[in-house]
C-alpha cells in the first residue's frame, strides 16, 4: 500500500544526535535508538518537517519520571546563558548542514515552500530549520538575521523556561496556560522582525499572555506546531478553546503532539496510550479550527509517544487508525501534509 505523505511540524532529532560521533551518518544510515532517522522517515512516509534546534540546560532536564502521578508541577530550569545557547544552537545547525551535504541529495534544507515541494517531488526529505526557545538570539536581534541567512524559517520565542522575549508554560497537570506575564519589549520586536523576514512564530510553549500578545501584534497566521486540546487534556501546554478559535480566525495551524502526557486525559507519561486518544484530539481540533488547519507535530525524539507508533516508521499505524475511524482519503491527505504546506506558503512564502 502506498504510504501517506507526512510533513511533521516538530522533532528533536538534532538534539538527540548532536554530540554523537558521526552524527550525520547516523541520521542517514539509521540508529538503533531514538525515534527518527532517514530510514525510519522513509518507512513511515515522512516527506519532511520542521527540525528543531533546542538548547538544553547544562545539567540536563529529566522530567518524565516526575509526570506519572495524578498531578504534577515540574520545576523548570532557569534562563539559559546566551553563550551556552549559541554554542548548542550552532552545533545543531551545523549538524543539519552536514546531514544535507553528506546525503547526496536525499536531504534538503528548504527556505521556502517552493523548495519544500521541489525536494518532496524528487524524493528528498524536506527539512525546515526551526529554533525552539530563542536563547541564542540577543535582544537587539542581530543574531536573528544571521540565523535567517543560515536558513532559519521558524522560531518559538520560548521553550518552557523564560527568555529575554517572554515566558513559557510549565509542565503542570492539571494546569492553565495562564501562568504569568506576556512578551517583553524585546519579544514584541522579535514578532515584528519575524513578520518582516517571513519567519513562522511558533506558539507551542508560550504562556497564554504571550499567545495573546502575538495574536495582537503579528500579521501572520497563528501557529502551534506541537500542541493539543486543553479541553481533553488539561495540561498547561495545551490550547484552550479560545486560543483555538484565534488560530482558526487567523487561518493558522495546530500540529497534533504525540507526547502521551499531552494526549491522555490523566496527563500521564505512559507508552501504553491507545491511538484512540490521538483520534479524540484530532476530532476535537478539526471541530474547533477546521480540517484545513490541523496536521501532525510529533515531537519525535523529544517525547514519550504511544507504543503503537513507537518511531517515525510507525506512522502508518496512526494513519490506519484514522482510516478505520472514518477519515476519507482527502482528509488524510490534508492532515498528512497538504495543510502544513499550505500554512507554510502563508507564512514563510
Amino acid at each position: 500500500m502506498t504510504l501517506l505523505p507526512i510533513f511533521d511540524g516538530h522533532n528533536d532529532v538534532l538534539l538527540r544526535l548532536v554530540r554523537r560521533e558521526g552524527a550525520a551518518r547516523a541520521f542517514l544510515d539509521g540508529t538503533e535508538d531514538g525515534q527518527l532517522d532517514l530510514p525510519r522517515a522513509r518507512a513511515g512516509g515522512m516527506v519532511g518537517g520542521l527540525f528543531a534546534v533546542f538548547s538544553p540546560p547544562a545539567r540536563g532536564f529529566a522530567y518524565a519520571d516526575q509526570m506519572m502521578g495524578a498531578s504534577y508541577d515540574v520545576p523548570l530550569p532557569g534562563m539559559l546563558p546566551m553563550n551556552e545557547a549559541r554554542e548548542a544552537t550552532l552545533a545543531m545547525i551545523a549538524l543539519l548542514l552536514r546531514i544535507e551535504r553528506e546525503s547526496a541529495g536525499e536531504v534538503a534544507i528548504c527556505r521556502d515552500t517552493s523548495e519544500i515541494r521541489a525536494a518532496i517531488a524528487r524524493g528528498a526529505l524536506a527539512t525546515v530549520l526551526h529554533i525552539e526557545g530563542a536563547e541564542a538570539i540577543d535582544p537587539e536581534l542581530e543574531m536573528l538575521y544571521v540565523l535567517h541567512a543560515a536558513g532559519l524559517r521558524s522560531i518559538g520565542p520560548v521553550w518552557s523556561r523564560p527568555t529575554v522575549f517572554g515566558h513559557g508554560v510549565p509542565f503542570r497537570f492539571p494546569g492553565s496556560p495562564d501562568t504569568g506575564p506576556g512578551l517583553t519589549e524585546a519579544g514584541e520586536r522579535l514578532v515584528a522582525a519575524c513578520n518582516a523576514l517571513r519567519i513562522l512564530i511558533d506558539l507551542s510553549h508560550l504562556n497564554e499572555a504571550g499567545f495573546w500578545d502575538v495574536a495582537r501584534l503579528s500579521k501572520a497566521p497563528l501557529v502551534a506546531t506541537h500542541s493539543n486540546a486543553h479541553a481533553i487534556t488539561p495540561s498547561a501546554r495545551n490550547l484552550t478553546d479560545r486560543q483555538l478559535a484565534a488560530i482558526r480566525d487567523s487561518d493558522g495551524m495546530v500540529g497534533l503532539n504525540f507526547a502521551t502526557c499531552f494526549l491522555r486525559p490523566d496527563g500521564r507519561m505512559r507508552t501504553d496510550t491507545g491511538l484512540d486518544t490521538m483520534l479524540r484530539h484530532l476530532d476535537y481540533l478539526i471541530e474547533r479550527v477546521g480540517e484545513d488547519r490541523v496536521g501532525f507535530g510529533s515531537d519525535f525524539d523529544g517525547a514519550l509517544i504511544p507504543a503503537e507508533i513507537g518511531t517515525a516508521a510507525g506512522l502508518p499505524s496512526l494513519v490506519g487508525a484514522m482510516r478505520a475511524h472514518g477519515y476519507d482519503e482527502a482528509l488524510l491527505a490534508k492532515l498528512g501534509s497538504e495543510n502544513w504546506l499550505s500554512l507554510l506558503e502563508r507564512t514563510i512564502g
